[in-house]
């Protein structure tokens, strides 16, 4: 019996439910919509024109912005609250539109960014960077310029590689709501967003490196995990996996984050929020209740659904949540979420599996010290899950960095350059 395995047969333990999420929603600087003419050519044609092409196919392309040199990439991640000290090469942008499939396995497109690195053609490394939580669909990397949740990619396609940040379903310009935390779909929309990206890049001159190194935060950090193990299992017959770095998940979401958070163990104002996103999130996959009044109480039980439907923004979301777990949550919604059952604790058992295999690739784990939003007994139990299975992860703690009022999302600003590195170290390390 594996070490997670062996951890849900027992009671549930405490973790936050911010923790899979980025901050996104409390914090971040202000973002400029990026928006750009579409780039012709007969591949993205030939894909509009045959609706039966299958997952991965790229659908559409558009250049978003081009940053010619190191001094404009810099300013770009400066006004974005990121440090510089990896910025090699000046950067182009793109947002693919691609195929893929939704939380039921049926046909639908999703979106992503797509950073090239510029001065460098041929074959270059492949990076895949996994976001963090949002609830407006422009909460996305391909929808917003000099923002957080662009950043990252930005920061690994200035260090010299070919940097990929899906979308997610239902976020950028994807269809319908989104489904959060559901990792397989996480997963399918970032290993087809690979596949897009590695057709899309000849027409920018470069090749993608068949490894793939694999980051994301927070939600992003269990997308990135699940794209991880899908590259190592063989799902794609050419990508594979090169290296796996984490960042402030919530690995163990049921086990540990759902009872940190109504416990009253996180920052209030999230918790709400989060507890929130939850319920209507899984509901909308595993049909948790059949009225928002079993679960959230009057006034909210008539407006919280709506509020996570893709068009209403973070600020407004917090405007209209109370300030309180106990003016949101009926006894139901709270038991819920505290002793998950049927539907619920079958869909969190796959989520909370997310660190119970074992990576052949390098992994690391990146975490901040007194995290208030994703408690750090995420970082263990992934740790610990990972080594029942045989691999040693070890654990960088960015200590207690702070992001305009945030540890949560400095962890991601702090260990950035870190990750960077340790990836570039790793490809030179096999002659790359």
């Amino acid at each position: 019996m594996t070490s997670a395995t062996a951890r849900r047969t027992r009671s549930r333990r405490l973790l936050p439910v911010a923790a899979v999420c980025c901050g996104l929603l409390l914090t971040g600087p202000a973002a400029v919509a990026a928006t750009a003419p579409a780039v012709s050519g007969r591949g993205a044609r030939a894909a509009e024109a045959h609706p039966a092409a299958g997952r991965g196919t790229l659908v559409h392309a558009e250049r978003l912005y081009t940053l010619p040199g190191r001094g404009a990439v810099a300013a770009e991640l400066r006004a974005a609250g990121f440090p510089v000290d990896t910025v090699r090469n000046g950067v182009v942008a793109y947002r693919l539109i691609y195929r893929t499939v939704d939380a039921h396995g049926r046909p639908t497109t999703a979106s992503g960014l797509f950073m090239v690195p510029r001065g460098a053609g041929g074959t270059v490394p492949t990076v895949s960077f996994a976001h963090g939580t949002g609830v407006h669909k422009d909460d996305a990397p391909s929808m917003k310029r000099r923002s957080f949740v662009s950043a990252s990619v930005l920061a690994h396609a200035a260090s010299g590689a070919a940097a990929v940040g899906p979308d997610y379903l239902g976020m950028g310009k994807g269809p319908g709501p989104h489904p959060w935390m559901d990792v397989p779909s996480e997963t399918t929309a970032s290993l087809d967003m690979l596949r897009a990206a590695r057709a899309f890049a000849p027409r920018t001159g470069h090749r993608l490196e068949r490894e793939v190194q694999v980051t994301g935060f927070s939600q992003g950090a269990s997308a990135a995990l699940g794209l991880g193990r899908a590259l190592e299992a063989g799902e794609d017959p050419w990508f594979r996996l090169g290296a796996l770095a984490p960042v402030s998940g919530a690995y163990d979401f049921g086990g540990a984050e759902l009872p940190a958070l109504v416990a009253g163990r996180l920052e209030p104002k999230s918790s709400v929020v989060y507890a929130a996103y939850t319920l209507v999130a899984f509901n909308r996959l595993h049909h948790l209740y059949d009225r928002p009044g079993e679960v959230f109480r009057a006034p909210y039980a008539d407006t919280v659904e709506a509020l996570f439907d893709g068009t209403h923004t973070g600020p407004e979301v917090m405007a209209s949540t109370p300030g309180t777990l106990d003016e949101l949550l009926t006894e139901n919604g709270r038991a819920l979420l505290t002793h998950p059952s049927g539907p619920f604790a079958d869909a969190l058992r796959t989520t909370d599996a997310v660190c119970d295999w074992a990576p052949e690739a390098p992994v690391r784990l990146y975490m901040a010290t007194g995290d208030e939003q994703a408690t750090t007994v995420n970082t263990e139990h992934c740790r610990s899950d990972l080594a029942g299975n045989g691999v040693d992860a070890p654990v960088l703690d960015m200590g207690p960095v702070d992001y305009q009022g945030s540890r949560h999302v400095g962890s991601n600003v702090a260990a950035t350059s870190s990750l960077v590195r340790w990836f570039e170290g790793l490809r030179n390390m096999r002659g790359n």
